[in-house]
């Protein structure tokens, strides 16, 4: 996209759903400015790790150290139940001691060290996110000291062979329906917002924030679309779409009116849209995000389809075809 955008060095691209920082990331490799913004801490936290330029010597130096520190079991006290029952107790002791560890390097790579613990110690775990909740599964899991120094290696390994161009990168915390950046200042977006009806809820991430963001504050019903769906402004009335429906077209008209006024002048959006399954139908969330993109201003190009699957209830009873999209429009 940043090809068929011509964005080249001192283009400024902004992603305000910016998940895990892979935007910010690709505008990197090739030299183009960026910004990203997300409403989950635990997003910016990957992000801003991912997206950080490091000394891969040193990270290998860390890691030794890191790895031949001698072991002394840590206590488990004061530690959230679910986090308790989602690991087996030698593992649980592993994380905790390594964390306790981590925490104490400098800031600079700090966060590449957690990052990598996280990654294992959810790979070790008997989590699993079913939908919108954690459900504890009991199975045979990696050894976890072994699994973290590979998870460790490969990260560093990443570092020495990705290249990276000069160029700025911003990673924010905050909502994309009050974006918190001024008027006219990016030559593109290019983003995907949580698809309708598979809405990430922060709960099922509530091991990653206990363990190893202890103390942030997330307010959910602020930070996600379609979250809070009482007392909405439904954009389609017409259509007597699902409550949580009306929810997230109500959400995506506010955060398509703040890409509109950040963007410049013929300034392009490549957004990255699912169709929602519901029981009773299918609801083509391209074709109305591209209504409301025309309702607020923007010029809509195309809509280009990247994946079809069918669409069904009661496991094979078909009622349509669920459509992955790239809708592309312009600021005029």
């Amino acid at each position: 996209m940043l090809k068929e955008f011509n964005l080249g060095k001192g283009s400024w691209v902004l992603d305000p759903f910016l998940g895990s920082g892979t935007t910010a990331l690709a505008c990197m490799e090739v030299g183009v400015n960026s910004c990203g913004v997300d409403s989950s801490p635990l997003a910016v936290f990957v992000s801003q790790t991912k997206t950080t330029r490091y000394d891969a010597d040193l990270l290998e130096k860390e890691a030794d150290s890191l790895f031949s520190i001698p072991y002394s079991k840590p206590s488990l006290e004061g530690l959230d139940p679910l986090v308790k029952r989602a690991f087996s107790r030698p593992v649980l002791e592993d994380v905790v001691f390594f964390r306790d560890r981590i925490a104490e390097m400098e800031e600079n790579i700090k966060g590449f060290f957690m990052l990598a613990l996280m990654r294992s110690a959810m790979k070790a775990s008997y989590a699993y996110k079913n939908g919108g909740v954690i459900k504890i599964v009991k199975k045979p899991t990696p050894p976890f000291r072994k699994f973290f120094k590979r998870i460790v290696k490969r990260m560093i390994k990443d570092v020495r062979s990705i290249k990276l161009e000069d160029c700025e990168v911003r990673i924010m915390l905050g909502d994309a329906r009050m974006l918190q950046l001024p008027d006219d200042t990016f030559d593109a977006i290019i983003t995907s917002p949580p698809y309708l009806n598979k809405i990430e809820y922060t709960t099922v991430y509530r091991i990653e924030y206990e363990l190893f963001l202890p103390g942030v504050k997330v307010d959910a019903v602020r930070s996600y679309l379609g979250l809070n769906p009482k007392n909405v402004e439904d954009p389609f009335p017409e259509m007597d779409l699902p409550i949580i429906a009306k929810a997230y077209f109500s959400d995506m008209k506010k955060a398509l009116s703040e890409m509109f006024r950040v963007l410049k002048p013929k300034g392009k959006v490549a957004l990255v849209v699912a169709g929602g399954v519901f029981p009773d139908r299918v609801v083509e969330s391209d074709i109305l995000i591209a209504r409301l993109a025309e309702s607020i201003g923007f010029n809509v190009e195309k809509i280009r389809i990247v994946n079809r699957r069918v669409a069904t209830t009661k496991r094979v009873i078909k009622i349509g075809e669920a459509k992955e999209s790239i809708v592309y429009m312009e600021k005029p």
